[in-house]
């Protein structure tokens, strides 16, 4: 798996302007030591850092918090930053990702992780071209409305849009 991972950070950070020039290695680890103020949970940063080129936003599996893995981020100039345990917030993203995840691999069988990561990628470029607008719906929510039904939900969480989704997009 995390060779998989290494492989699509990797094609990311190709995409991306190159680094800057590393400047004082004194205010690149600054940089880099602002992003932990105030987590819960810090990792220690290596001595030795390029300038940080990416803001990694991950959740607590325990793989992405191997010395290994966080090494490798730190030295490709991703700083990961970890959500919360229980952040409601995430189940509107998980729905995203089961959304994304049916549009694309349904009826597909993909024969490496290149093509799954390219049709994805395919997917949500199709999806941005026309993004749905969500909204936050969860069960506090509804408590609070006297009215319900103008809504669907998506993909078992929290999170509604007032257009309906289709199943597969045709612009694909």
């Amino acid at each position: 798996l995390h060779g998989w991972l290494k492989e699509r950070f990797a094609a990311i950070l190709a995409t991306m302007p190159p680094p800057a020039a590393p400047t004082d290695a004194t205010l690149t680890h600054a940089t880099w030591e602002v992003w932990q103020e105030g987590l819960a949970e810090r990792f220690t940063l290596p001595v030795d850092l390029p300038p940080l080129r990416m803001l990694l936003i991950w959740d607590n599996l325990t793989g992405h918090k191997s010395t290994g893995m966080v090494l490798w981020l730190c030295q490709h100039g991703i700083m990961p930053l970890y959500t919360p345990l229980g952040g409601s917030w995430l189940n509107m993203a998980e729905s995203i990702q089961r959304i994304l995840k049916r549009r694309t691999l349904d009826g597909q069988h993909p024969q490496n992780p290149t093509e799954i990561g390219t049709w994805f990628q395919q997917t949500a470029q199709a999806w941005n071209r026309q993004p749905t607008p969500f909204l936050w719906n969860g069960k506090r929510r509804k408590r609070r409305r006297k009215q319900y039904g103008d809504a669907r939900a998506l993909g078992g969480s929290g999170a509604h849009t007032h257009q309906p989704l289709s199943r597969h997009d045709s612009s694909q």
